[in-house]
């Protein structure tokens, strides 16, 4: 019988999803880890490989630093632009992401820290707004803030 009574009417099946191998990175990608090395970092992991059940996903970065004032510290990094159409968009895309994979990796290497890497103008713009002054009181994510041009990290947060 057909799916609407007396007609030809067949619903459409939904395509078939493709799956990814890996996302493509970030456009600032390749600052933030040249920025890490310059600090110091020795990078681990390009991309850093989380699983949570059937489900692959992908940080941008590991890495991790064997100096003494910094206590052996493993990071990851996830780098976002925020050069899509609207901030906000580009902040809620990039918080959801961050909980995931912050939830995932206390489960899977709780000693390894989560950062998302932003540039010094998307700081400026949105993180001294009520928006993002908000998610720092509340201690939401951990920013590591970088300059593109000098290729440096200039700010981490906390």
């Amino acid at each position: 019988m057909d799916a609407v009574a007396g007609s030809d009417f067949q619903p459409a099946k939904a395509p078939k999803r493709e799956k990814l191998k890996m996302p493509a990175k970030d456009i600032y990608h390749e600052v933030v880890k040249l920025s890490l090395i310059k600090a110091g970092w020795i990078i681990t992991h390009d991309p850093y490989k989380l699983r949570w059940g059937k489900r692959d996903l992908y940080i941008d970065l590991g890495a991790e630093i064997l100096a003494a004032e910094r206590a052996d510290q493993k990071i990851a990094v996830e780098v976002k632009s925020f050069v899509g159409l609207s901030e906000v968009n580009e902040l809620e895309k990039a918080l959801g992401q961050y909980i995931l994979y912050h939830d995932i990796l206390v489960k899977r290497d709780p000693d390894r820290q989560l950062y998302l890497a932003i540039r010094q103008d998307t700081y400026e713009e949105i993180f001294s707004e009520p928006i993002g002054t908000l998610l720092l009181e509340n201690q939401r994510l951990r920013l590591l803030i970088f300059d593109p041009v000098s290729e440096v990290i200039l700010t981490w947060i906390p």
